[in-house]
């Protein structure tokens, strides 16, 4: 069956979602499914978090989005476009508009703090200007302010490789907000953080996206962390969206479809 280029929402003279997906599916083994016929909407507004047991392709929905991952089929419908069937020049376009933020951080550990945010400008400057590193004033002057907004202002100049992994995680979602984003993933944000830092992280990401009024998607294993944060829950189990609805709703039945059993609830 062939899928619909647009999104039927534009079709009806409405603006695009940020995000559509339609009957993705991800196979790094033929005939090994990792994800299944997943089909979802993301709105304008609004914290999505994705559950589910290791191994059930949450990592490799996200990554799917922005192409990180190679998706076997199916369509991943950014601002109505299908990212799925983008050449080079405009997927590198696309993917500046979508901040990524990672659960090793990321960053290059030999640059400085406001270096590692500038990097995320990169998708803006000429090659010639991103090897010498020359970004505008305006860019520079942003990467301080975001900088002071997530509580490093101090440490502009010191190189990543000192950091904390909390202070690496900040200084990766300001790169990611550096790009002026339209939509925000994050691929298990907090699991190396002990649970202070991990709901400090939460609250930054959930306080920039409300800033810039973007969607955001967290996958994450920490069930009550997401639960505390959410607008949204996806659950899902061996490749397949098990769950979809708001966190209130989440049930110890519900989970149980996601995980597996009871005796760990």
């Amino acid at each position: 069956m062939t899928l619909p280029e647009a999104d039927p929402q534009a079709a009806r003279g409405d603006p695009p979602r940020p995000l559509a997906i339609r009957g993705l599916c991800k196979s790094y083994t033929r005939g090994k499914p990792v994800l299944t016929e997943i089909d979802l909407d993301i709105e304008s507004r609004g914290f999505t978090v994705i559950i589910g047991p290791s191994g059930t392709g949450k990592s490799t929905l996200i990554r799917c989005i922005n192409r990180l991952v190679e998706p076997t089929s199916g369509q991943v419908l950014f601002e109505g476009r299908d990212v799925v069937r983008m050449g080079r020049t405009e997927l590198r376009h696309t993917r500046r508009r979508i901040g990524m933020v990672f659960q090793e951080y990321n960053l290059v550990e030999r640059l400085s703090v406001i270096e590692n945010l500038l990097c995320g400008r990169l998708g803006y400057v000429s090659p010639w200007r991103a090897w010498l590193r020359r970004f505008p004033q305006s860019d520079v002057e942003h990467a301080f302010t975001l900088l002071e907004a997530v509580g490093l202002g101090d440490l502009a100049y010191q190189r990543a490789d000192s950091l904390s992994g909390g202070q690496r995680q900040r200084v990766g979602i300001a790169r990611a907000v550096m790009q002026s984003p339209r939509l925000l993933l994050a691929d298990e944000p907090t699991s190396s953080l002990d649970p202070k830092t991990s709901v400090e992280i939460m609250e930054l990401m959930v306080n920039m996206a409300g800033e810039l009024e973007i969607p955001v998607i967290v996958n994450i294993h920490d069930v009550a962390l997401g639960r505390r944060f959410a607008d949204r829950v996806i659950g899902m189990s061996e490749g397949r969206i098990v769950y979809d609805g708001p966190p209130g709703d989440l049930t110890d039945a519900h989970l149980n479809s996601i995980y597996g059993g009871g005796g760990w609830l």
